[in-house]
């Protein structure tokens, strides 16, 4: 089972931006996609973005805009750049890959990193 390893979250004040980093401990190679997806508190987890192997993207309309996925084959490393953002931006951010983008569109991928907290606050 995949091992994820999320990092580069914190707080930032509203209109600020942050980059989050994934690392898989397999290589992104392995899977047809890698997504980004968050849960703020007393809510369930949301898909954020996903990017496939060929470099396909697709943005839930709530980050569109603003959020931008991308990967790092050469690192083996994937990222979300955050701008513009929002307090309802505030949540605990996680990371998945999996052979099925079935299984990231509907938010069952085979494991979950321990996420990264990201508050936006003043």
């Amino acid at each position: 089972q995949v091992q994820l390893v999320e990092s580069g979250g914190g707080l930032v004040q509203p209109g600020g931006s942050l980059r989050l980093t994934c690392v898989p401990s397999e290589s992104i190679f392995n899977f047809a996609a890698m997504g980004w997806y968050r849960q703020a508190p007393g809510k369930q987890r949301e898909l954020a973005a996903i990017i496939t192997i060929g470099g396909s993207t697709t943005y839930t309309d709530v980050v569109k805009g603003r959020f931008t996925i991308s990967r790092d084959n050469t690192r083996n490393m994937g990222y979300l750049q955050m701008n513009s953002l929002k307090p309802e931006d505030t949540a605990v951010y996680y990371c998945a890959v999996d052979q099925s983008l079935h299984n990231l569109v509907g938010i069952t991928p085979g494991s979950w990193g321990q996420g990264t907290q990201v508050t936006v606050s003043s």
